[in-house]
């Protein structure tokens, strides 16, 4: 979501920065890109892609979206089959890729049927445009009972569930994280450091043009219940343990089991290269519950 063009929002980062950190997370090890057809309509795609199209393309991992509209056009956005032929075969394009690894719904779509919705999807798998199929943030009713309608229909199902959940967060242990590990889904979280609430103290979050500028950071209940609590002892352990509290907030997530990868943003390389050392970074059983504790139950946010 950091690649494409600052026009479309003002933390976003222009092709030449985006270029720079693509390619040093890749000489870090990193195989798997996520992106969406609606970030920077459509440029994120396509600069990931022209990156991409200068390293071996089997070792890539690329993932995508569809859903949220892509201009005025009203078949441009939902989740008919009309909408995703043609996004599909846009990102595809912009990609510069005869197939998508991973296609993902980006939200439930209310005015489409779900049945129509996995038949269009299924077709794509068996034309080889697509490999495998993911979900987005919904209720876990919603995803439970596409998995059941792929079943019914002998369709392909969803593989994987990109769902809202950090240390401020974690509405989602209720139900869909369980669903998930039941079912054999692959999790990953977005906003893991919780659109950078978890990166810095509270009281410094606009110290960033992102923190100023993206007003859906403060449409998410971080500061609400014991968000601030939290935040609070993720400073204090970063301090104890000698990182960065986004490294903490990256830590946490990695010891879940039920978490497959998270879904990381960043707009720096020294941010890239904190969030892989994050990788190897241990916390014990107490300092999980020590984070964990002020934890209160919020609203429903994400899908709502």
């Amino acid at each position: 979501m950091s690649f494409g063009t600052s026009e479309w929002r003002d933390w976003v980062l222009d092709e030449e920065e985006s270029r720079e950190i693509i390619e040093r997370a890749i000489d870090l090890g990193i195989n798997f890109f996520d992106t969406a057809n609606m970030y920077s309509q459509g440029e994120s795609e396509r600069v990931l892609g022209t990156v991409l199209d200068d390293y071996e393309r089997d070792e890539q991992v690329v993932a995508t979206k569809v859903f949220n509209p892509m201009g005025d056009d009203p078949n441009a956005q939902g989740l008919s089959r009309k909408a995703i032929e043609q996004e599909l075969a846009n990102s595809l394009d912009r990609l510069g890729m005869e197939t998508i690894d991973l296609y993902q719904i980006h939200r439930w779509d209310y005015d489409t049927p779900i049945e129509t919705t996995l038949r269009a999807l299924d077709d794509a798998v068996r034309r080889g445009r697509v490999r495998y199929l993911g979900a987005s943030s919904m209720w876990t009713h919603q995803f439970a009972d596409a998995l059941a309608t792929s079943e019914r229909l002998g369709l392909d199902r969803f593989v994987t569930m990109q769902d809202h959940y950090n240390l401020v967060y974690r509405e989602e242990e209720r139900e869909m994280l369980p669903f998930c590990e039941n079912e054999g889904i692959g999790v990953m979280p977005w906003s893991p450091l919780a659109r950078g609430y978890l990166t810095r103290p509270h009281e410094d979050i606009a110290a960033t043009t992102r923190g100023e500028s993206e007003e859906y950071m403060y449409e998410h209940p971080y500061r609400e219940g014991g968000g601030p609590a939290v935040n609070e002892r993720v400073q204090e352990l970063a301090a104890d343990r000698g990182v960065k509290m986004a490294q903490i907030a990256l830590a946490w997530l990695l010891h879940k089991e039920w978490v497959s990868t998270p879904i990381v943003g960043t707009t720096s390389v020294e941010h890239l290269e904190d969030a892989v050392e994050a990788t190897e970074l241990d916390l014990s059983k107490s300092e999980i519950e020590y984070l964990e504790e002020p934890y209160e139950p919020v609203r429903v946010s994400g899908h709502e």
